[in-house]
């Protein structure tokens, strides 16, 4: 037994230049530190991140949150073992007893209870994915680690750009037989692509997830037109297809959707992903609809072979899948930390999913930390997908480089 001897929060940078939280724990052995990201196109569903309000840093500030962290949390968790992840997580949840963490906040919540993870990992002198493997498996028997496969954002639009793309997320997803070599194509790609758009007279500046911005593309056909040419440019013809996260709930409006300019109703955006499907070797499309529109994510599931990835409709929570689950909504569930708040219940979300025949990508956020985490996550889990953005900017390719050190251990 390790117990915990302190616990301390401070308020850091994310990505975007705002504040977010960040918790060290300390034991008589070991250090444990953990940062949490925060998302711009949000579920309305998601657990709460706690904000201050106010004029401090425009209301982001975070100083409830790390208050919560030093005067509530703090003390009931000193004397704890820190390798009690399950006791830890729970005893967080019953001290906030709200259903979306709105007390104490989940920012506050998820800061700990992955800081503790770390701990008790950093402890038992593991690397992080075998413990979270070690963990996992107590409560999904049989779980492999395995590396997964990059899902990689090379293009943004919608809430992560300023431009006229609907959709949020263009991706490449390299198949070749290692992580390295994966990482390798996708990189010489992006760089294919930022001279064709610079070819083609775009600003090749980045979005909020590294990729590239273009102004002057306008529908999502040309954008994927694009990303088509540079792969075989690269060399990579018939090794890399595509993804879409389209955040479909940030493009609709009054009963419709606002896409390529056009507004469309739901049942002609099946047949516009279906068209696109049919058009492009795309083999995943994310939150095709808004946020509680199971029927037609039912629907789109039903009429193509393709995976359809459920974030904004589940939300990482149970019950929200569930629902999803039992309407045949989806193929595959998103797994975020923070829109749940625990790493316990974000286990036991993936548990959920793998026991009903689903799959499960784990995701960064919009607005990242250099922590790593969730790259030992998507190992220690053996989900065989993570999307952390472009091969660009340190808050991405941190999550990239330490699945390159993980490859050379297992």
């Amino acid at each position: 037994m390790t117990p915990i001897k302190s616990i301390k929060a401070r308020e850091i940078l994310d990505s975007r230049g705002n504040p977010t939280i960040e918790v060290t724990i300390h034991t008589s052995s070991a250090i444990g530190i953990a940062a949490v990201p925060s998302g711009a196109s949000t579920g309305t569903h998601e657990a709460l991140e706690l904000r201050d309000g106010g004029n401090r840093y425009h209301g982001l500030g975070v100083q409830k949150a790390i208050k919560n962290v030093q005067t509530i949390i703090a003390p009931k968790l000193k004397g704890i073992n820190c390798q009690d992840q399950k006791k830890i997580d729970q005893l967080m949840i019953k001290l906030d007893n709200t259903e979306n963490k709105s007390k104490l906040g989940a920012n506050a919540i998820l800061g700990v209870s992955l800081a503790c993870a770390r701990a008790a990992a950093n402890d038992k002198k593991i690397p992080l994915y075998k413990y979270i493997n070690t963990y996992f498996k107590t409560i999904n028997k049989n779980t492999k680690m395995r590396l997964p496969l990059g899902f990689f954002n090379v293009i943004n639009g919608g809430k992560h750009a300023d431009n006229k793309l609907s959709i949020q997320e263009f991706m490449i997803v390299p198949k070749l037989n290692t992580f390295k070599e994966n990482l390798r194509a996708a990189s010489e790609i992006y760089h294919f692509l930022k001279k064709e758009l610079k070819r083609l007279g775009n600003s090749t500046n980045v979005g909020d997830e590294g990729g590239f911005a273009p102004s002057k593309l306008e529908s999502t056909a040309q954008a994927l037109s694009i990303l088509t040419k540079t792969i075989e440019q690269a060399g990579y013809k018939g090794k890399v297809n595509l993804a879409l996260d389209c955040a479909a709930s940030e493009f609709y409006q009054e009963n419709s959707y606002l896409i390529d300019g056009k507004k469309i109703t739901k049942e002609k955006l099946v047949n516009y992903y279906l068209k696109l499907i049919q058009d492009f070797p795309i083999i995943s499309i994310e939150d095709p609809f808004q946020e509680d529109d199971f029927e037609s994510f039912a629907e789109l599931t039903k009429r193509t072979k393709i995976q359809i990835v459920a974030d904004d409709l589940t939300v990482t929570n149970p019950q929200r899948i569930n629902v999803a689950i039992n309407n045949k909504s989806g193929t595959c569930l998103l797994l975020k930390l923070n829109q749940i708040g625990t790493l316990t219940e974000a286990l036991e979300a993936a548990a959920l999913a793998y026991k009903n025949g689903w799959k499960v990508m784990v995701s960064h956020r919009s607005g990242e930390t250099e922590d790593t985490f969730i790259a030992d996550l998507a190992v220690g889990i053996g989900c065989g997908m993570i999307k952390s953005g472009a091969p660009c900017r340190t808050e991405r390719t941190c999550k990239y480089n330490q699945l390159l050190r993980i490859e050379e251990e297992i």
